[in-house]
């Protein structure tokens, strides 16, 4: 094969991956509690040595160049974001940076319920009572783990020790979390989180203040955000141009030089 041809293609394929994590950052601009995500590329080792061939097989001048590039492993940037104020009373913006609310989510392919995480602060009261969060209905869930279900003509507000006040008493603690390694944080669709591996990352937040009135905006630099998906995508044209050349290259080699007098 082709060398050039197969680490212009490694070029492609990483930039692409680049091009579509950018891309829906950049689609999330104006999505309250959003956290961008931060794709990162993968050293592949020559392929002499990733094959265990590098005694037959070997090449100095290839094994000096690499075997190209693999996409991932992505993650998440948990670095908290301004805020803006809403006036609603059901609306509470987190302080510290890696702190979570903590929803109530089915699997379709469980039988009980799993928890989810999210730093949006917006939330209302369902028909049956329940504080449920304002884009998907998951139910939040009090420090002892269950969903909050309320009289559905009680006076409702968050204060700034995320406690939910009914008709002016305290009567819940909104569940809070801080996870032991933000590094494992996956993303689960509708701006909802989860963490690799089956141990439970869940620690005790360093505090319990949030912003009450408040929203979390998203985390996302529109300029930055514009700027990496524009790299990307002249990364990957020229990834693909390199393509092309490669495949003239070898098309000037078999047609003109190879040919016998």
């Amino acid at each position: 094969m082709n060398y050039g041809l197969y680490l212009s293609a490694s070029g492609v394929l990483t930039n692409r991956y680049r091009q579509d994590v950018f891309s829906n950052n950049l689609a999330n601009v104006n999505t309250p509690g959003y956290k961008p995500d931060i794709p990162l590329l993968t050293a592949r080792e020559p392929e002499a040595v990733e094959d265990i061939m590098q005694f037959e097989f070997s090449d100095e001048l290839l094994d000096r160049l690499g075997g190209g590039v693999f996409a991932g492993p992505q993650f998440v940037d948990t670095t908290s974001s301004p805020a803006r104020r809403t006036e609603g009373l059901l609306d509470a913006a987190i302080v510290p940076d890696n702190t979570y609310f903590v929803v109530q989510s089915t699997e379709p392919t469980e039988s009980g319920q799993s928890v989810r995480l999210t730093r949006t602060g917006e939330f209302v009261r369902n028909d049956e009572g329940y504080l449920v969060t304002a884009a998907g209905g998951y139910k939040v869930l009090d420090a002892t783990g269950r969903p909050i279900q309320l009289d559905l003509n009680a006076a409702l507000e968050i204060n700034s020790s995320a406690q939910l006040l009914v008709n002016g008493e305290a009567a819940h603690d909104l569940a809070l979390t801080s996870i032991a390694d933000p590094a494992r944080l996956r993303k689960q669709g509708e701006n909802l989180l989860t963490w690799d591996g089956p141990a439970d990352l869940r620690i005790a937040p360093p505090t319990r203040e949030v912003k009450p009135g408040f929203i979390e905006l998203s985390g996302v630099n529109p300029v930055k955000a514009l700027t990496q998906v524009i790299e990307s995508t002249k990364a990957l044209t020229a990834s693909g141009n390199l393509i092309r050349y490669h495949d003239l290259l070898m098309d000037r080699a078999v047609n003109t030089l190879g040919v016998v007098a």
